[in-house]
């Protein structure tokens, strides 16, 4: 996979990985977010931004080169993940207002996310 690529997965990868802990979900957080997604490691790219939907507490990808699921429960805890093919990866955070960050792993990346709603 070239690196343009890669790095657009490890994003991708990181924005779902915050959103699909379990929990009742609510509207709290509803909307758009622009998530900035990091990588640990050149090799697994230099990060990448995505815009990822909330909708009733469910996560959703606006890209479709990448499935993102996930909830956001009552308190803001999220836990995400995000597939490409047969790339996956899993992301826990924590949404607050119009803010949020988390970290994010994949079968050989990791990193770290932040979000701003839109």
């Amino acid at each position: 996979m070239n690196g343009i690529r890669k790095g657009l997965f490890v994003t991708l990868l990181a924005i779902a990985l915050p959103l699909t802990q379990a929990g009742a979900a609510t509207n709290t957080f509803d909307g758009t977010w622009n998530v900035r997604i990091s990588s640990s490691s050149e090799t697994c790219g230099n990060g990448a931004t995505v815009a990822i939907g909330i909708n009733n507490g469910q996560i959703a990808s606006s890209s479709a080169t990448v499935n993102a699921s996930g909830r956001v429960a009552d308190a803001g805890s999220i836990n995400v993940t995000l597939s490409s093919g047969i790339k996956r990866a899993v992301g826990f955070g924590h949404l607050s207002g119009t803010s949020g960050s988390g970290t994010w792993r994949g079968a050989i990346c990791t990193g770290t996310w932040t979000a701003q709603r839109m």
